[in-house]
Formats: C-alpha cells, structure tokens, sequence
C-alpha cells in the first residue's frame, strides 16, 4: 500500500495527559483518528481531526477503512502497547511495518504487573477479548499465575466457573480496573465465591488469576489421560497419542490435519502444544464430529477445526498442511495420495495401521517412498480371577515419512 504512513498511537487510562510529546503530536497533526468510542472520547477538543469509531465486525471492515482514507494522515488509538494483544499487529499483516509508525504506551498488563510485583517474564499471559475463556484451559495449571485481559464485567464470573470445574475453586483472583487512571482500584476473591456472579465489575480491567494446587495437571505435552476425553471407544490410546504426536513434530504456527479424527485426541494434543497450531479434524460420522468439537472446548483449543465428510473427498479444499494424521479410513481408496501429495516440502505424514490390510497398504507405500516404519505394543495390567497379568493392547504400525 502507498501514502503517508499510519500513525498507531496507544493510549491508557490516565488519557491525554499521560501520552508522551510524540504521540500527541500525532494525534494533533492526524486529519482522521480511529479507534474505540471510548479512547476517541479521551481526546481533548483541540484536536481537530476528524473521529471515525472503529466498525463492527472490526478486522473484515480494515481493507475497505484503508482504502476510503488512502492519502490522508490517519492515527489510530489503541489501548496500552498496541503491538501486544492490539490493533498494531492486524494493521501490520494488512500494510506492512513500514507504512505504520507505533508509538506504544504502557500495556495494562505491564501495569498490572507492576502493581502486583509478578514478573511479566514467569506469567502466562492470555486474552478473552474475541477469544472464549476456554481456551485460557491449556495455560490453567496448579500453581500457575496468569494475567487475563479481560473481554468485559463478565470475564471474572467466566474464569471463575472454568476454575472451579477444573477443581481449583480456591484460585485466588484479583480485579485490576483502570489501571494507571486516576480511578484504578482493585477487587480481591477466589473463583468459588465469583463463579455465580460478581456485582458492579468494571468492564475495562484485567484479572490476575493464581491457581490453586490440589489437581493433577493437563499439560501441554501429548499423552493425556484417556479419561478427559468423551468418546465411543474411537480413541487414540494414550501411549499410542504420545508418540504419534511427537513424530508428527508439531511447532508454532503449523497445521495439522487429522484425517480420521475419531475422539479428536491427535489434533487436540497437536494444538495444546503452542497456542498457534492450529488444526482441522476430518470425521464422517456426525456424531462423533459433535463429541470432538466438545472435547477440544473442554480441553481449551475450541479452535480446532472439525471436518463432517468422508476422506479423500472432505480434503480437497482444505488449506496444505505441515503435518497429517491418518488414522481412520487408511485402506479407503486415494486417501494416503491425497494426504502425502498435499504436505508442504519439510511436512510430516504419520499413519497408524492395526488392521492386517492397513498395514499392507502402509509397507508398499514405505517400499515406494522411504520413511521409517516402527511397532508399537502396549500392555496395561487387567485383573485375572484374584490376581492381575498384563493385557496387551492392540499393536500399531506406525509409518512416518517426511516430504
């Protein structure tokens, strides 16, 4: 995009008077300023330039916003540091970092921080807003802290219900409302006490989260209990997901397909490992397509995608992926073509066979392709009358090939 350059100018609670010399000078030479209702409010009148509320939906408007104000000198407002959890970063996919000149003000949650003494550095640090609370799920662990920033008055009473049924009920939550104005205050509770509601919530604030102990973790590395999962017996056993999951070698930004997806426990473990790995799970059966989507909410990447259609023909519009997972529906005709021939160079295809014809399918690919085949046999301890032997599952060839 040509023209002046984009002046993105963050601003907190403390308003005008708390901006640096640079930034009102942007904001005074602008001819159009965008930003919320609230932070265009915070301007003095001297500032003439014309005021344009950001629409709703916000991002889908941007390009059209972009091109009506095309050779005029627009400042934008953003709240705090726009580049973090901010405007600053959607205008820099749209234009580019060298139309934009950001001039950042303290975020809230650096405030917020400060305030309570926690080192940004040892925090996990989410946002509710335009997110659901349940993906907050991954970062929610025993004696973690976290600063959320908040969607709304609604978030603590959100947080607090997800605690609770976590069994962290006695996570202690703190309220820190316009932070660096002249009306910060803070509220003090636990997630027990706020799960059904909490009166008179300053919407603009962000909440501090320490969990409590007490609960085994859910952590982000593969191999979950089998127990968190809804499921029909469709599920990859837990010794067996670990594995896979690991060869499929996920990393930040990556895409999974899940071809197969069954409970959903593959691309789920795939998306809880970074929270930009994104994945889409292919399922015939709507049912269990329903069950999957509920199993990645409650376990908090709500972003997977779920496929309803029957492989090959339910890949054919899906975006190529860095990884796939064949797990279901190996032996149907054109599947391991479709899933191999779509892999971006560098990309991982790992398919689990347990029928006899799967793994015939599997050995004249290998035979064809290279890649690396292994077994995996499982045994889990099974009562026998009054004592207790080893119950072997059923074992797996795994194929792993890269691009």
């Amino acid at each position: 995009m040509s023209g002046p350059r984009i002046s993105v100018v963050g601003i907190g609670a403390d308003g005008w008077a708390g901006l640096a010399a640079d930034s009102q000078r942007a904001l005074a030479d602008a001819e159009v300023v965008w930003g919320g209702r609230r932070q265009l409010d915070l301007l003095p009148a001297d500032v003439t330039a014309a005021r344009e509320p950001w629409p709703t939906p916000l991002t889908p408007a941007l390009p059209a916003l972009l091109d009506r104000y095309a050779g005029r000198r627009v400042a934008v407002l953003a709240s705090g540091d726009p580049m973090w959890f901010g405007i600053g970063a959607t205008l820099s996919r749209l234009c580019g970092a060298d139309r934009l000149a950001v001039l950042p003000h303290p975020s809230a949650l650096s405030l917020a921080a400060a305030r309570l003494g926690w080192p940004l550095d040892e925090v996990a640090v989410r946002s509710a807003c335009g997110r659901p609370v349940a993906a907050l799920q991954p970062a929610v662990q025993p004696g973690r802290r976290l600063l959320v920033l908040s969607a709304g008055a609604d978030t603590p009473r959100e947080v607090a219900a997800l605690l609770v049924a976590r069994g962290l009920a006695d996570s202690r939550l703190t309220v820190l409302a316009q932070l660096g104005g002249p009306a910060a205050h803070t509220r003090h509770g636990v997630a027990r006490d706020w799960a059904d509601g909490l009166a008179d919530v300053d919407p603009l604030h962000v909440l501090a989260v320490e969990c409590a102990t007490g609960v085994p973790p859910l952590p982000t590395v593969p191999g979950l209990p089998d127990e968190v999962y809804a499921h029909d017996g469709q599920l990859t056993k837990r010794e067996i997901r670990a594995v896979t999951v690991a060869r499929l070698a996920p990393a930040p930004g990556q895409l999974l397909w899940d071809v197969g997806g069954g409970a959903g426990s593959v691309a789920i473990e795939w998306a809880r490992t970074h929270r930009t790995c994104r994945a889409v799970a292919v399922e015939r059966d709507p049912e269990r397509a329903a069950r999957l989507g509920v199993n990645a909410a409650a376990l908090g990447v709500p972003e997977v995608s779920v496929v309803v259609g029957t492989a090959p023909a339910a890949l054919a519009d899906l975006p190529p992926p860095d990884a796939v997972f064949v797990g279901g529906g190996v032996t149907a005709p054109g599947v391991l073509d479709l899933c191999h021939a779509a892999l971006r160079p560098g990309g991982r295809l790992v398919v689990n066979a347990v029928t006899m014809e799967s793994e015939a399918l599997v050995l004249r690919w290998c035979a064809a392709v290279g890649g690396d085949l292994s077994r995996i046999a499982v045994s889990r301890p099974a009562a026998v009358g009054g004592f207790t032997s080893w119950r072997p599952m059923l074992p797996v060839t795994q194929w792993v090939v890269t691009r």
